[in-house]
């Protein structure tokens, strides 16, 4: 087990950042926490890497317990907080050699770290001079150093163009497939594209904790239809795998369906020998955004 919580609970005088929280994370499992603002997903990042201690509770990252050890759960992750803290006049090269200093790293492993997150062709720069994509790879690479086992990184990819966000998601990926990563952030594509698991923290205390694979599996599948005439919900409610029928607004229907499988096609043909015409079908598969906003918005 890479990370474990137990009954985490942190507070500021009488408001309560988190309450109750406890979770865990396998050892090569890249995990989104997700949360809207003020929701306490940096303030568990921040309790995970011993900048914050808790109120109550337990937190345990590869097998060092928080509260009693930080110098080893210091020495074991990488953590990119959300403003990553930079030398704006240091070279790259420069700050990361300082940083290899700190943890009494080889020369070579900075270089080895530069080549993976892409920077030799800025290792001679300013990270003043750099762009906003290039500082987030810095930032990644520091965390990176020391070669650790878990990486939390907080926001990694906010303010990114969406050609730097490709970059940095693949990278954030890759460097998964050998380390645990804990990724805090508010796009949700980012997690579909990155993650397994989703953990979803609302108001201090977790909402959902699920694997992608099963939230996909269990998707409800929505097709919103426009025929050229009104049809009755008793004929629609005879498609196959059909759970309900929503007369929306003129002879526009929402028909939801319990299946992984196409049902447009379906639908076609229900039109087609019912003497029907089509003006318009979207598919609206229910979305991790959806979710999200349902489970953030009903406390």
């Amino acid at each position: 087990m890479s990370i474990k919580v137990e009954n985490i609970t942190k507070t500021y005088g009488e408001q309560k950042a988190l309450n109750n929280v406890t979770f865990s994370v396998e050892k090569g499992e890249i995990v989104g926490f997700l949360g809207p603002n003020g929701a306490g997903k940096s303030t568990m990042m921040k309790i995970l890497t011993t900048y914050l201690p808790a109120s109550e509770g337990v937190a345990i990252v590869n097998d060092f317990e928080v509260s009693k050890d930080d110098i080893s759960v210091k020495k074991s992750v990488g953590y990119l907080p959300e403003h990553n803290p930079l030398y704006l006049d240091m070279y790259v090269r420069e700050y990361l050699l300082f940083n290899a200093g700190i943890y009494n790293i080889p020369k070579s492993q900075v270089e080895s770290v530069i080549e993976k997150t892409g920077l030799t062709p800025e290792a001679n720069k300013k990270i003043g001079q750099l762009s906003k994509g290039y500082r987030q790879r810095v930032g990644l690479a520091n965390a990176l150093l020391h070669d650790p086992d878990v990486l939390i990184l907080d926001e990694p990819t906010t303010g990114l163009d969406p050609n730097q966000l490709i970059e940095i998601r693949q990278l954030i990926k890759n460097v998964g497939e050998h380390k645990t990563v804990l990724l805090s952030t508010h796009i949700m594509q980012e997690v579909e594209a990155i993650c397994d698991r989703v953990i979803i923290i609302n108001k201090g205390e977790i909402v959902l904790d699920k694997k992608l694979a099963d939230l996909k599996k269990n998707k409800q599948q929505i097709i919103e239809v426009e025929f050229d005439y009104r049809v009755e919900d008793v004929a629609l409610q005879q498609l196959p795998k059909i759970d309900k029928v929503e007369n929306s607004i003129g002879f526009v229907y929402q028909l939801y369906f319990n299946t992984e499988q196409d049902m447009r096609g379906k639908v076609f043909d229900f039109a087609h020998d019912n003497g029907l015409k089509i003006l318009q079908l979207h598919q609206k598969n229910t979305t991790l955004e959806k979710l999200f906003t349902e489970l953030t918005t009903q406390k």
